[in-house]
């Protein structure tokens, strides 16, 4: 395993909305709800991208990719991801390991975790096994328990290349 030189911690939070794709690592969940956002509102993959930005100094998804721009609007989020992949490669640095933790009351995301694995060590060009998706929920409280929005929080290893 390579040597770690910078961690970056990132953190995503959308309101949930009738009639809109639920997409989580980018992976399509069944659900009566989905995320709301300028993009498609993937919020493993935006914190997963302020993780690695903000490791590698590059500042914030926000700044990389505003949500004024009318060129991100409605776009994937996973072609964000490589975009910022390749920044972060440019300023010489490669992710070595990844752990995200998604909060949301609705709906159960156990079934769906093998998948989102699968799916972010793909992004990150890892192994499976140095990338970790955890799901838990709120027990009710404030607007992700109540069901109203989903959260993430992730942390990134990054090695110099």
């Amino acid at each position: 395993m390579s040597e770690i030189h910078r961690i970056g911690q990132g953190y995503d939070l959308h309101r949930l909305e009738a009639g809109r794709n639920l997409i989580l690592a980018g992976v399509q969940i069944p659900s009566d709800k989905g995320l709301v956002g300028h993009s498609d509102a993937d919020i493993v993959l935006h914190a997963v991208i302020d993780a690695m930005l903000g490791a590698a100094g590059l500042g914030d998804i926000g700044e990389q990719f505003p949500d004024n721009d009318p060129a991100f609007k409605d776009i994937d989020s996973a072609k964000l991801f490589e975009k910022a992949l390749v920044k972060v490669r440019q300023k010489g640095f490669s992710p070595v390991n990844v752990d995200v933790t998604i909060i949301a009351q609705q709906p159960k995301l156990s079934p769906y975790k093998p998948a989102m694995k699968t799916r972010l060590a793909q992004l990150l060009s890892l192994d499976e096994c140095f990338v970790s998706v955890k799901a838990k929920t709120n027990e009710g409280m404030d607007a992700v328990g109540q069901g109203l929005a989903m959260a993430c929080h992730t942390v990134i290893g990054l090695s110099q290349t």
